[in-house]
C-alpha cells in the first residue's frame, strides 16, 4: 500500500465513523434541536471526510474534482440547511429541552409566550 491508499483508508475510515455517531445520536438524544446538533455537525464532517477520501483513491481526474466540489458544496450548504430548519423549528414554537422536564417533541400549548417577535416584526415608526 502506498502513502495515497492509506490516506485515502483513513479518511474514509473516520468519515464512516463520524456517520455512525451522528445516526446515534439521532437515537439516543432526547429532543429536536439535540438530534439535529448532533446529525448537523457529524454527518458534514463525515460525508466531507468520506468524499475527500474517495476523492484521493480516484486520483487526479475529472471525477476526484467533482467530489472535491461535492465537499465544498456540502461544507456550505449542510450547516445553513440545518440552522434553517432549527430556526423554523423555534419559531414555530418548540423549545428545547430542559433538565427536569419530560421530552416533548411537540409545540408548546401557549404560542404567543412562547415565540417572541423578531426586531422587523415590530410596529412600524
Amino acid at each position: 500500500m502506498n502513502v495515497l491508499q492509506v490516506l485515502s483508508l483513513s479518511l474514509l475510515a473516520a468519515g464512516t465513523f463520524f456517520l455512525l455517531v451522528g445516526s446515534l445520536g439521532i437515537l439516543r438524544l432526547p429532543d429536536f434541536f439535540s438530534r439535529t446538533h448532533a446529525t448537523g455537525k457529524s454527518d458534514t464532517l463525515g460525508l466531507m471526510l468520506a468524499l475527500a477520501g474517495l476523492a484521493i483513491h480516484e486520483g487526479f481526474t475529472i471525477n476526484s474534482a467533482k467530489l472535491l466540489a461535492a465537499v465544498v458544496f456540502v461544507a456550505l450548504t449542510n450547516p445553513v440547511g440545518t440552522h434553517a430548519l432549527v430556526r423554523a423549528a423555534y419559531r414555530s414554537g418548540l423549545r428545547p429541552w430542559l433538565v427536569g422536564e419530560p421530552p416533548s417533541d411537540g409545540p408548546t400549548e401557549d404560542r404567543e409566550t412562547a415565540s417572541a417577535p423578531d426586531a422587523g416584526e415590530e410596529g412600524s415608526a
